[in-house]
């Protein structure tokens, strides 16, 4: 959740899992109307508390993001490194305790993830994290988070993804894909 004042309204996103008192908690000034910005997903009560609060309220959809494509970072991320990108993020290397990466796709690494992996940055949901050895201690993707249990360390790639609202983490090998067609000479 982001609050800021333009000339005009009060400028609220609202990412999606935030909790009516969260909502009546804000310090919001008198006398400016609310735009409010869904860019996750959203409860009733939330909406409900919003339009308690008694003042012009106006939803948006979230702003459009363009997805630039494909970023590609060949090499290892350190720690106290970030790398943020529209689209999609693919890292030839390591992601180290520490470094972090923020994607508005989805987030390959090509190494060992043991930082901080975030997907759907912009609450996009529909999207997956996946490297060769997921040792994260935590992985977002769109609104949700997930911590990893201890001790649990599963061996080869692995898939992180949303399902029935919360982040499940399988084992590449085990996905089912699709046949591929035979190639034409």
């Amino acid at each position: 959740m982001r609050l800021r004042a333009t000339p005009k309204a009060l400028a609220l996103r609202l990412d999606g899992g935030e909790t009516p008192e969260a909502i009546r908690a804000l310090p919001l000034p008198e006398g400016l109307p609310l735009e409010v910005e869904v860019a996750g997903p959203v409860s009733q009560e939330v909406l409900e508390t919003l339009l308690a609060l008694g003042r012009p309220l106006t939803l948006l959809p979230p702003r459009n993001r363009p997805s630039t494509g494909t970023l590609v970072v060949a090499k290892t991320l350190r720690s106290g490194e970030r790398v943020e990108h529209p689209g999609t993020v693919v890292v030839l290397g390591d992601v180290n305790p520490g470094a972090e990466v923020v994607a508005g796709g989805d987030v390959i690494v090509v190494g060992k993830l043991r930082g901080l992996a975030h997907a759907g940055a912009y609450g996009d949901e529909a999207r997956f994290i996946f490297a060769l050895e997921l040792a994260a201690k935590q992985v977002r993707i769109g609104p949700h988070l997930a911590q990893a249990p201890e001790g649990e360390k599963a061996p080869g790639p692995e898939l992180a993804r949303v399902e029935e609202g919360r982040i499940v983490v399988e084992p590449w090998a085990k996905r089912k894909s699709p046949p591929v067609p035979p190639r034409s000479a």
